[in-house]
């Protein structure tokens, strides 16, 4: 039996995936998994263990590149409310690693609790926000973590705290396969002084992106004491275009997606800046953006 025929209350064969990606692109799923609860979710990841069907989680999509073939296997999204909630205990806010952090840091404003107000702007899901350990300059959203609630491999649910987590540049030691919650430490503030912290951010970071009606992907870390951006520029790379993929003018370390670009579009033109990057700079450019 397939998974459409054991879970065929949320389970989708020959799923789309494009319109859930930032750039609209990408082949369809195997099967498109959405439980509604935490025991759902064990019984299908405990199904396909059995069966030795791939599983991929898909959070929101952000900066991520899926390729133009089928992707085998199943695909599990995460918005039910048991894993998209809010709430807060003081200055403590629990998250579902489902939500999205732009509601999260609006949930915090809201509730005149500082410390995650400079990150907005940053896309993407809590549980791969935290995962990945996003942030720049001014500041990591790992700084604000007190725990982490994982589903294990073996099915079990487990936190691990803050004592146990491990964090870096955009990097985390979280290798369990899903990340059900969060809890976050803050600071209770004015809420108009957090929300003017807020604003500064956000034009800060929206003038280094694509324009905000572009469909743009960042493309490689930056490497130790440089910026990918400025390597790129270097390299004479910024007019470099694939198809309908090319390079924001805003901002060379992101790729652009026109209307009719596809997967194919976009890796050529990431492996053909890389190559040049390494000819004519010497430095070898590592790709942030997820392929699947």
């Amino acid at each position: 039996m397939s998974l459409a025929d054991q879970f065929p209350d949320i389970t989708t064969h020959s799923a789309p995936l494009a319109p859930f990606t930032h750039l609209k692109i990408g082949g369809p799923a195997e099967f498109l998994v959405q439980p509604r609860t935490v025991d759902e979710l064990n019984a299908v990841l405990k199904t396909c263990q059995r069966s030795g069907v791939k599983v991929r989680m898909l959070g929101g999509g952000y900066n991520l590149l899926i390729r133009d073939e089928p992707v085998g296997g199943a695909v599990v999204r995460l918005t039910a409310e048991p894993f998209t909630f809010l709430k807060r205990d003081g200055n403590r806010v629990t998250a579902g690693g489902g939500a999205q952090l732009f509601d999260l840091i609006a949930f915090a404003v809201r509730n005149g609790l500082g410390g995650l107000e400079t990150l907005v702007g940053i896309r993407g899901t809590v549980g791969g926000s935290v995962r990945c350990n996003v942030g720049d300059r001014s500041g990591e959203i790992s700084q604000t973590v007190r725990s982490v609630t994982v589903l294990t491999d073996a099915g079990r649910v487990q936190v691990r705290g803050r004592d146990e987590l491990t964090f870096t540049e955009h990097q985390s030691d979280l290798d369990e396969p899903v990340i059900l919650s969060v809890e976050f430490e803050l600071e209770a503030e004015s809420p108009a002084a957090v929300l003017k912290r807020m604003k500064k951010a956000w034009i800060q970071r929206k003038a280094a992106e694509p324009l905000s009606f572009q469909a743009g992907v960042r493309l490689f870390r930056n490497p130790p004491g440089q910026t990918a951006a400025t390597l790129i520029d270097r390299a004479q790379m910024t007019k470099a275009r694939f198809g309908g993929a090319e390079l924001s003018e805003r901002n060379s370390n992101y790729a652009v997606a026109h209307p009719g670009t596809t997967a194919h579009d976009v890796l050529q033109l990431v492996e053909h800046v890389r190559q040049k990057v390494q000819e004519r700079t010497g430095v070898s450019l590592e790709r942030e953006l997820h392929v699947w």
